[in-house]
Order: C-alpha cells, then structure tokens, then sequence
C-alpha cells in the first residue's frame, strides 16, 4: 500500500494584495505553514493536484471539462509561477490511459497553463512549485455548462484506483473555494469585447491582466467595507462547514446529486470549485479508508473566501 496524504484548501490571490485584520490573516498564515511543515515532513515523491482554472489557462474556444497537463506551465497570472512545472510526461499518459479506460473522459494538454489555482497552493504548501513532480489536473468550475458534481467524483475515484497500486509517498491536493463570488464574467451575460476574452483570452497584454486584477481587487475591498451587496453574494460560513464535515466523515455520497443551482445560490460563482475538493477526497476514497482533520475555517471577505484547510492520510498507511 502507498502512502497516501490528502490536503484540500481554498485560495485567493488576494492573499498578497488586501490584508483583513492582523489576528485573522495570522491564522490562515499560519495554518498555511502547519501544513507545509507536514508536506515537508512527508516529502512526497509525487504530487496529484486538482483544481481550477479562472480563464487564465481555459476558454471557450475549446473547453474541456477535466484536463491532465503532459506538459505545464504557470500562467503568470497574479505575478504567480509563469514558468515549466515539473510534470513527469510518461506517468502522465499511464494515468490519461488509466482513467479513460475507467469510462471519464480526460482530455489531456502537452501546452497546459496552469493558474493560481495551481501555482499558489504550491507555492504555499512547498514552498517552491517545482520542488516535487507534480500531475496537474484541471477540473472546469468557472465555465458553464460545468462538468455534473457526480462526475468529478467519478474522476478522483479513477485516479485513486491508479495511485492504489503505486509504491512511491503521494500527496493529493484539492484546490479551489468553499464560498466565494467574484466578479467573474459569464458566457451570455456580457458584451462582445469580454465575449471575446472568454473564448480566446490567453496571453493578455500586461495592462490587460492589471485591470483585470484590479477589478477584482477592488471588489474585495468594497466587500470588506459591506458593500457591493447584489453583485456579489456574501460568503456562507454555514455551507462551508457542512460541507468540511461531510469531506472528514467520508459523506461523499452528499456530491452524487449535488446541482450547480446548489452551488451557485449557496457558494457562488468561484463555489462550483468545489470539483476540486470532490475529487481530491474520491481518490483518497478509492484508495482506502481514510483519517481526515480539520485545520483551518474563516470567512474572510477581503479576500472573497470562504477560507478552509483540510488533511487526511490512509488508515492504511505504511509507517
């Protein structure tokens, strides 16, 4: 039996930009460091990330619902990693095989860019995005129509099954947000200019991508002031938590008739990245039972996030 770790947690790039008050962006910075003291105590010797993509690295002109990058590179989008991430190519293929002779259709990139949603928890839980090699898998959470809730778990599953039979130490990562809105654009609901970014917006001009960010900066500080109330949903500590607590008692079976109307009322927009934790959890599933802890909770509205952290290691586990 492999040993298997788990962390799923939320991020925000507003993380280095809005600062919420002293007491509590030392909490979430310091749950941060906890599990990175325990990443490096683990020392994997192979990461298995997913998470989602902000249309940074996907668009509409082709937009998968879960693709595995044969190669990767950061986006560079909020100043993050914008350079090659460390993929192992054939292990890669073995697992695009694997999972599509399971019945999920993953697609698969040998040019995938891969965003903050990738590259901070990285930089976070690493300390350096190219120390482990990495299988970076992306799961649409932005782009409707959204791959079903069921499917992502039909997903993780798969690739829990092909890490089963594995020897070396991995760890799963699952990232995105419990509840949170941003000010994210939405096929059909915007005029001609932004219709175009979202079909092919990659590579934008600097000044693009500044007023972009700047955009979405300034909706966090309108938050924290407690305004923008009915552009932006407000963050639902009551939903995040239910759905910690179904995460650490192995409740997966909550996500197999999980609507997007759920998440959209409940979550938001950047909610429907719970994908990410569903899956991350369905392979850790698959693999064995599992011990799971909880070590961080807040809604930070500076940060539109519903901050959480989570762990979990196999109870099988080899010692």
């Amino acid at each position: 039996m492999s040993n298997i770790r788990l962390i799923c947690a939320s991020h925000t790039p507003m993380m280095e930009f809005i600062h919420p008050a002293p007491e509590v962006e030392a909490g979430a910075r310091a749950a941060f460091a906890d599990l990175a003291r325990e990443v490096e105590a683990f020392d994997p010797q192979l990461i298995v990330m997913f998470a989602p993509d902000h249309f940074n690295g996907f668009f509409y002109d082709l937009m998968p619902p879960f693709c595995l990058g044969v190669r990767a590179r950061g986006a560079g989008d909020w100043d993050y990693w914008a350079d090659a991430l460390p993929v192992p190519e054939a292990l890669a293929l073995d697992l695009v095989r694997h999972v599509q002779n399971e019945g999920v259709d993953l697609a698969y990139s040998y040019r995938m860019q891969a965003d903050h949603g990738f590259t901070q928890p990285l930089a976070l839980l690493t300390r350096d995005v190219t120390r482990y090699p990495v299988l970076p898998i992306f799961i649409n959470g932005a782009a409707h129509p959204l791959p079903p809730v069921h499917r992502a778990l039909a997903l993780g599953a798969s690739v829990g099954r092909f890490l089963a039979g594995r020897s070396e130490r991995v760890l799963i990562i699952g990232s995105g947000g419990l509840s949170h809105d941003p000010p994210t654009p939405q096929m059909g609901h915007v005029g001609p200019e932004v219709e175009e970014f979202l079909i092919a917006g990659r590579n934008p001009a600097p000044e693009a991508r500044a007023r972009r960010q700047a955009n979405v900066l300034a909706k966090g500080e309108a938050l924290a002031r407690g305004e923008a109330k009915g552009e932006t949903l407000p963050l639902d500590a009551a939903w995040d938590e239910g759905l910690i607590e179904d995460f650490l008692a192995g409740r997966l079976g909550r996500f197999e008739t999980m609507s997007d109307a759920e998440i959209s009322a409940r979550g938001g927009r950047g909610g429907h990245e719970i994908r990410a934790w569903v899956a991350a959890f369905a392979a850790m599933q698959a693999i064995g039972p599992y011990a799971a802890t909880r070590h961080y909770y807040h809604p930070i509205d500076e940060w539109i996030a519903g901050m959480g952290m989570v762990s979990a290691r196999n109870m099988a586990e080899t010692v």
